[in-house]
């Protein structure tokens, strides 16, 4: 029983929260996306956990879930972009979340020199890093040519109807998981409001500043609609606001231009990775994020009051109840 809340708050931490009922809702939302994706998401949030717990990692890291949302966001990338029917693909899932252990206790070790978190960073790498080299294997890729292709200026209509906005908004959650669905995203979204009513109304304010800096740079409406505008933002106002800096009125504001930051960020890492293959999946967030929270320890009003974070590396992801996925404050891919 204890394991089984360490896996589902693994699974919530990839939105920074320590809540096995919140990772139980998520639970249900994979699911509700398909069940090999519920699959994927709870078997990778498992090995990867258990995978730390084996080799010995900080007993309060793998209790409140800081060793399983990384895996369980490798697990749903392999799925979703190598197909989740492949036995290749699952052999491919496991390996991949015992590797991504490694790499996340990697970039702990080395971002707790400057005091940053490790964020999804290890994800991105080992993420990156197999759908770049995934075309040049035979039993791994079965989806014909490669993805690269050569960057492209937006095309497609920028005005916005209200159904593109309620989609974009809802999608803009699921898209944290890879999920394009809108009622995935409603059911994630009240997976955050069980685990913290703060939490979940600073992911509200990310997700609607994502749409409205993206439709103000003139995106195309479809790509807001889809939700890949704005879940970049719904991570980094978590992260700056209540998570990784205390919760007030000036980080509330941090937050919301690091929101705004992200959503060109992405833009730019999709042109920067699309040539080759890659995708932005979430460096958007991890950069944004990174370097905000090196910059706050420059301003007084924004350096943390809120307790010291439970893990000793780095101010990772911790355990109040009330924050999210990465992080310690009123609460996590």
């Amino acid at each position: 029983m204890r394991f089984a809340a360490h896996v589902l708050r693994g699974q919530a931490q990839v939105t920074f929260l320590p809540s096995a009922a919140a990772g139980a809702v998520f639970c249900v939302a994979l699911f509700a996306a398909g069940w090999q994706y519920g699959l994927y998401g709870l078997a990778g949030t498992a090995v990867g956990t258990a995978t730390a717990r084996l080799l010995g990692a900080d007993g309060d890291r793998v209790s409140t879930g800081l060793e399983g949302f990384n895996a369980c966001l490798t697990a749903l990338c392999f799925a979703v972009f190598l197909g989740a029917g492949h036995l290749s693909t699952a052999a491919l899932a496991l390996a991949g979340c015992v590797v991504v252990t490694v790499v996340t206790a990697a970039a702990v070790n080395l971002l707790a020199v400057w005091e940053l978190p490790s964020l999804t960073l290890p994800y991105c790498l080992l993420a990156s890093v197999t759908t770049i080299a995934a075309p040049g294997f035979e039993r791994v890729w079965h989806h014909g040519g490669a993805l690269a292709a050569p960057t492209r200026a937006a095309t497609g209509p920028t005005a916005l109807q209200l159904d593109d906005v309620a989609r974009g908004f809802f999608a803009g959650f699921a898209q944290i998981f890879f999920m394009p669905q809108w009622y995935v995203g409603v059911i994630l979204l009240v997976g955050l409001f069980v685990a913290s009513r703060r939490a979940g109304a600073v992911a509200c304010l990310g997700s609607a500043v994502g749409i409205g800096s993206g439709w103000a740079l003139g995106a195309p409406a479809a790509q807001i609609a889809d939700g890949t505008m704005g879940y970049n933002s719904v991570l980094v106002a978590l992260a700056l606001c209540g998570v990784f800096l205390p919760a007030r009125g000036a980080t509330l504001a941090y937050a919301t231009v690091g929101a705004a930051t992200a959503t060109a960020v992405g833009s730019a890492m999709s042109a920067l990775l699309a040539p080759s293959g890659g995708h932005p999946f979430t460096w958007p967030f991890v950069l944004t994020t990174l370097a905000f929270l090196a910059a706050a320890k420059s301003f007084a009003r924004l350096r943390t009051t809120a307790p010291a974070p439970s893990v000793k590396t780095a101010p990772e992801p911790v355990a109040t109840p009330a924050v999210s996925g990465n992080s310690p404050a009123p609460q996590a891919p």
